[in-house]
């Protein structure tokens, strides 16, 4: 059993605005060479959120958002959540029938997004698609919506692969997610000087974390191109451009980064969050002996118990097995029998 669960006491977009509010002039994004404030990214959320709820956007609402990597996907998500909505994020690469499946399934009222949109226009019938671009934000109020959001309101779905072949969506709730991060904040502790690097494709729930853990404790989240995550080269540049502090990775992805024969100019990683795969225990000593100043943590979870319910801290002996660890908090693990 772990500790005590967090108690929520207000959404985790609300967090992020306070910190907007004590940090205004801090760099909250990074992605390319643009760059936006706590005080820019909370106005252009704050009025993509109130032009949502001008077009009845509201609680339980859920809206899918077609981005790749960008500052708007970021706005997008941190506006759909202050709106009192639920985002669906959806890959634009993802095959049509796919993305068609999740709308019907879903019930989506709208589809927000860039230009990847255009690949969508079969699909009017579902939702009314709108581009951000096209929206004129400047006339909205540029405070934060005074919404109240239960604990039990729904903030994120995303659709899994599914046993059966359909996609499975899984809905979270803000108590449970702000759980996970308010107890990755206790274990992991980031602030100011920090630099959260978010590559996981946001269909994955491991980027739920990436986008909302640095913003609600005041560190800088640089966003990595479309198509980085695969690229071991092009991350590496990334992380040694922006000095780069905390990541995930897959553990095959991992293995990748850490055969790069420049992974050793890496200096600025601090800390390595692994999960998704088993972590063999052979790649977590290499990669604990050639970044020897990071920390490294196997994280295991599904994705109905928003993100992670165990942790592991590595050791870097390659002789030693990587468990899944300890539950984190408000998670009790039940080991079971054939029997169950």
């Amino acid at each position: 059993t772990g500790t005590p669960a967090f108690d929520y006491q207000r959404p985790i977009t609300t967090l992020i605005s306070e910190q907007s509010a004590r940090t205004p002039d801090a760099v909250a994004l990074r992605f390319a060479q643009q760059s936006m404030t706590y005080a820019e990214l909370e106005q252009a959320s704050n009025q993509l959120a109130h032009c949502l709820n001008v077009r009845g956007i509201g609680a339980e609402d859920k809206v899918a958002l077609v981005f790749e990597r960008s500052l708007e996907m970021v706005i997008s998500i941190l506006a759909v959540v202050k709106a009192g909505a639920a985002y669906v994020p959806l890959e634009p690469s993802l095959p049509l029938e796919r993305i068609a499946y999740i709308a019907s399934n879903s019930g989506l009222s709208l589809f927000l997004g860039d230009d990847s949109l255009a690949r969508l226009d079969s699909l009017g019938d579902l939702a009314e698609r709108v581009t951000y671009q096209s929206l004129s934000l400047a006339d909205y109020p540029s405070q934060l919506p005074g919404h109240d959001i239960p604990a039990t309101q729904l903030a994120y779905v995303i659709y899994t692969s599914g046993s059966t072949g359909k996609p499975k969506g899984v809905g979270n709730q803000h108590s449970a997610i702000y759980n996970r991060i308010a107890w990755q904040q206790s274990a992991y502790p980031i602030g100011a000087d920090d630099k959260v690097l978010q590559k996981t494709p946001f269909g994955f729930d491991v980027s739920v974390w990436e986008f909302f853990w640095p913003l609600m404790y005041g560190a800088e989240l640089v966003i990595a191109e479309p198509g980085a995550h695969k690229d071991s080269t092009q991350l590496l540049d990334t992380i040694n451009h922006f000095g780069v502090t905390t990541l995930h990775f897959v553990p095959s992805m991992l293995q990748a980064f850490i055969g790069h024969e420049s992974v050793h100019t890496a200096t600025s990683i601090r800390r390595i969050l692994c999960s998704g795969e088993a972590l063999p225990s052979e790649v977590q000593a290499q990669a604990l002996s050639k970044l020897p100043l990071a920390k490294l943590y196997n994280l295991y979870g599904p994705t109905e118990a928003a993100v992670d319910v165990s942790h592991f801290t590595c050791h870097g002996d390659p002789a030693l097995p990587v468990p899944i660890g300890a539950p984190i908090a408000g998670i009790r693990l039940y080991v079971l029998d054939r029997a169950l």
